[in-house]
């Protein structure tokens, strides 16, 4: 990396989250507590391992991202808050600790060190992305959104940060923060993050599904392997309630993202 951010021209790095941030999809990552506490049946618990199986050979498309988005909805709808809040201050610290996957906390570093903004952006919820981006250092973050009513969550989504909506928040980060899209870098694993490595001058596929390495392939993009996760514990602090008591509905997202893909699998096959 040669490029320097320059005032009115500023460039930033954006990372999807999980498998090029993280090792592992968070929704096989979280619905075990969640199945502890009794936010999820055992039936959920299943179709998470084999959505975790299915994310590991291929990205979603947008019919899966819509089906996604539903679950969420559905899934989500009445749990309560001060519950969630116990169990992610549990459990989030030593369930992401191990999973940052080394190669890319020193990418990160790089571009900071290059003066580089650096923008975690992933479909999962906005109060679990933001504390991971902490943790590994980033300036920014952007997740989905959820609506909150009495305490609860309201089963509605304000924002899905996912498929082209990661391009239009991109795209909005990058007015307000003045920064040289055509300068800017992106890195992602999944051919539905399309829309977000377009977006910038520089795309990496990282880890690539098949899709998004054919695609990287044709276009001549460069194509990173991330395969060494690092723990985290020795140099951040574990995060305090204050920070994990919103992150709520992230979890909720992933998990009932693995529920998408199983049903949606199913229903192929049948």
């Amino acid at each position: 990396m040669t490029e320097h951010a320059t005032e009115g021209s500023r460039v930033a790095a954006f990372f999807d989250l999980d498998k090029t941030v993280i090792a592992k999809s968070s929704t096989l990552a979280f619905s075990r507590p969640f199945f502890q506490e009794g936010l999820i049946n055992r039936r959920a618990v299943l179709k998470s391992a084999y959505a975790q199986f299915v994310f590991m050979l291929a990205g979603a498309d947008d019919d899966q991202m819509d089906r996604m988005r539903s679950h969420i909805t559905a899934l989500c709808q009445g749990w309560d808050v001060e519950q969630v809040r116990s169990i992610v201050e549990e459990t989030l610290h030593d369930i992401v600790d191990p999973l940052v996957y080394k190669e890319a906390t020193q990418l990160i570093s790089d571009h900071k060190d290059e003066g580089h903004d650096v923008v975690v952006v992933s479909a999962s919820g906005a109060e679990l992305v933001a504390p991971i981006a902490t943790m590994v250092g980033a300036t920014h973050s952007v997740g989905t959104r959820m609506v909150v009513s009495a305490g609860r969550y309201s089963g509605d989504v304000d924002f899905y940060c996912a498929g082209e909506n990661k391009a239009v928040a991109v795209k909005q980060l990058a007015a307000e923060h003045h920064y040289d899209l055509d300068r800017c870098h992106a890195y992602s694993d999944s051919i539905s993050d399309l829309p977000l490595l377009e977006a910038v001058g520089h795309p990496t596929a990282v880890n690539p599904d098949r899709a998004l390495r054919r695609v990287a392939e044709r276009r001549g993009w460069p194509i990173l392997t991330f395969s060494d996760p690092v723990s985290l514990h020795a140099r951040i602090p574990r995060p305090s309630g204050a920070t994990v008591a919103v992150t709520a509905i992230g979890l909720g997202a992933a998990t009932v993202a693995g529920a998408a893909w199983y049903g949606l699998r199913r229903r192929r096959r049948s």
